[in-house]
């Protein structure tokens, strides 16, 4: 399976091209696919004016002997935006980084401690469009089982990993909605019996799902 995911994505993303855009450049571009596109059957969501916010998540690959795992962070509560939420090691794009490789793995080492040479990435996803404004790159990588995290408090409550097999289970990918801002809006779910998975993070996983098995 690890082979099999690197071909595909480095098929997807030759050279690291997406993975390396810098933040200005997708500021000003608009990607594919969006919460506007996903979640909105009965409903129109306006799309955020240009240029959007840049950001970038690891999507972390853990290479253990029993097979892939996904590492998701939960957020921490004290955060003013997203509190409590699942998500990938990740943030906004700051002035120092050179492209989107370079906020996923320095944002995975400041939340979560993990060391940047366990890292092997093979490249990137479309950018894909958050209703609250943001443009986020999932940078996909390998990561060798032996490390230790550090987490940090102030961002994160928890670590944990989630069977790649059932992020890639179809079955998995259940749709629900909640009323929001006085509208419907739909969007992702893994019914996992401990993590509450959803939203952008759910969507970006149901993306990397279809990747894979579209071009297996």
């Amino acid at each position: 399976m690890k082979d099999k995911i690197r071909t595909i994505v480095e098929l997807h993303d030759p050279g690291c091209w997406r993975a390396m855009r810098p933040a200005d450049k997708r500021a000003w571009s608009r990607p594919p696919g969006a919460d506007q596109d996903n979640y909105r059957p009965d409903n129109f969501m306006p799309r955020s004016d240009l240029p959007l916010k840049p950001a970038a998540v690891l999507v972390p690959l853990v290479d253990r002997p029993q097979g892939l795992t996904v590492l998701l962070t939960k957020r921490s509560a004290e955060l003013k935006t997203h509190s409590g939420q699942v998500a990938f090691p990740g943030g906004k794009c700051d002035e120092g980084d050179e492209n989107a490789i370079a906020t996923a793995l320095r944002e995975a080492r400041e939340e979560i401690g993990l060391p940047i040479d366990k890292v092997d990435v093979v490249g990137a996803l479309e950018d894909y469009e958050t209703v609250t404004g943001f443009t986020v790159s999932p940078v996909v990588g390998f990561v060798k089982p032996d490390f230790e995290l550090v987490i940090d408090p102030s961002e994160v409550e928890e670590a944990f990993e989630v069977s790649l097999d059932f992020i890639l289970d179809e079955t998995n990918h259940q749709l629900e909605s909640r009323l929001w801002k006085g509208q419907t809006r739909h969007f992702y779910v893994f019914p996992h019996p401990d993590h509450y998975i959803w939203g952008a993070t759910a969507a970006m996983l149901v993306r990397f799902s279809r990747l894979i098995r579209e071009m297996s």
